[in-house]
């Protein structure tokens, strides 16, 4: 019970979030409605071309969450809450900093960072950058919200997150609408109007998270008075977790940014298709990521309790579960891909490339969501270089690699997704690999040993 007690929470807010996504898209696809497909097309290129970039920046606050999530379920299990709150005001410290550098890089190489991403098309080109700028000049929200939901999912809080990351979505596609196509009196904006909604739909987000933690749920609360001076020991702990994820993370989205120019290398059309059907696979992300949710913060728990046994049992329940939906996915994405795809646009060609690609995803979600949910818990126990390791091999090499070969011996966007089953076949073995071997039960934080 305690896997779904977490879990459901996290995959309700992940799956909404990620339609809200799939809508926002939706919206930005239509652009030009159907006298005009190929504006259309070019809209989700121009926003497809923002997405590596982006996460690459992200990459240092997403890693130090790792840490806090592990950090603050350790103390759950062991039932400092002093120290839990110690390492929420450590991690909003480290995030506050790295991402006010980051915007500001962000907002002042948005063009080059779309032209090298492969952007040909000067219309392309423009509204990517416009969205880029958007979204850095909003990141600092997003990045201290990201920060507060590592930490309530790190004493198995998810349904905090889920009620103000709903009412975020929920804010983000009313913008949408008013802002992409100037409905009641708002200016059209188009793909600017789209980068416009989702930032605010972020602060919202933020403001919602920021009450929610200062007013605490009885263990986790954060005390301004107690102030953000750095901690050396907790930060050392966050960095030893978080840095093998930060390299994780940038090895992962350099991957990315040289399998994205190898697709973008293909034309709109295809590039266009590939932004939809990653889209889409997104949202099958979300049902390994709620289940990972369960298992990082229940094996976490469970170790900081002495419990390896738990741990173990709590791990594989959270496979189990995972894996019996993934089939659910596999069916639905065999049955109706077309008619998803056609969602997006109606351009004949997209819908026939994207309708193709789906049978890859559709085998490929089994392997994806156990690699995820194993990955969650070897998180959970602090053992991310081995996370970052194997993210080297499959995404520096493997994926990018195998795409490039594949697409320029003529199988066009098929050989880009046959590098991504690869990819993830892979992972999937060498995840499991590590998790047999059992070391990752015997890490131990310098704040333990103290």
């Amino acid at each position: 019970m305690d896997v779904i007690r977490i879990a459901w929470p996290g995959f309700v807010e992940l799956i909404l979030t990620q339609l809200a996504s799939m809508v926002d898209l939706m919206m930005v696809g239509s652009i030009g409605g159907a006298r005009h497909t190929e504006w259309g097309a070019q809209a989700l290129s121009a926003v497809g071309l923002t997405n590596q970039p982006k996460f690459l920046l992200m990459a240092a606050f997403i890693a130090l969450n790792t840490g806090v999530t592990a950090m603050v379920a350790r103390c759950r299990g062991t039932g400092d809450s002093e120290h839990a709150n110690l390492v929420v005001r450590q991690g909003l410290l480290f995030t506050f900093l790295t991402t006010v550098l980051v915007s500001v890089l962000g907002v002042v190489f948005a063009r080059p960072m779309v032209i090298f991403m492969g952007s040909t098309e000067e219309t392309v080109t423009e509204w990517a950058t416009v969205y880029l700028q958007i979204q850095m000049a909003g990141f600092l929200t997003m990045a201290l919200t990201s920060t507060i939901t590592a930490s309530l999912r790190g004493v198995g809080d998810s349904r905090s997150s889920m009620f103000y990351n709903l009412i975020a979505n929920a804010v983000n596609v009313v913008f949408n609408w008013l802002l992409i196509y100037g409905n009641l009196g708002f200016p059209e904006m188009g793909v600017a109007g789209a980068s416009l909604a989702t930032v605010i739909g972020q602060l919202v987000a933020f403001v919602i998270a920021s009450v929610i933690i200062l007013r605490g749920n009885g263990f986790l609360r954060l005390e301004m008075r107690r102030g953000f001076r750095p901690d050396r020991k907790t930060m050392g702990d966050l960095l030893h977790i978080g840095l093998p994820s930060m390299a994780e993370q940038l090895l992962m989205r350099l991957g990315m940014i040289v399998f994205s120019i190898t697709v973008a290398s293909l034309g709109t059309i295809a590039f266009a298709t590939h932004q939809v059907c990653m889209n889409i696979q997104a949202l099958s992300f979300m049902l390994g990521q709620a289940f990972a949710i369960s298992s990082t913060s229940l094996v976490g728990q469970s170790l900081g309790k002495k419990r390896p046994d738990m741990a173990v049992a709590y791990c594989t329940r959270c496979q189990r579960v995972g894996m019996a939906v993934s089939f659910l996915l596999t069916a639905l994405f065999i049955v109706s891909g077309r008619q998803i795809v056609r969602a997006y646009n109606s351009d004949p060609q997209i819908v026939e490339l994207g309708g193709n690609i789906m049978l890859f995803l559709a085998f490929v979600q089994p392997f994806q969501a156990s690699q995820f949910i194993v990955a969650g818990g070897l998180r959970g126990a602090g053992d991310t270089r081995a996370i970052a390791v194997i993210t080297t091999i499959t995404m520096m090499i493997i994926r990018p690699v195998l795409a490039l070969v594949l697409v320029r011996a003529g199988f066009g966007i098929y050989g880009a997704w046959a590098a991504i089953a690869a990819d993830q076949m892979t992972r999937t073995m060498l995840v499991f690999l590590r998790y047999r071997r059992g070391k990752w039960m015997h890490i131990r934080l310098k704040s333990e040993e103290g």
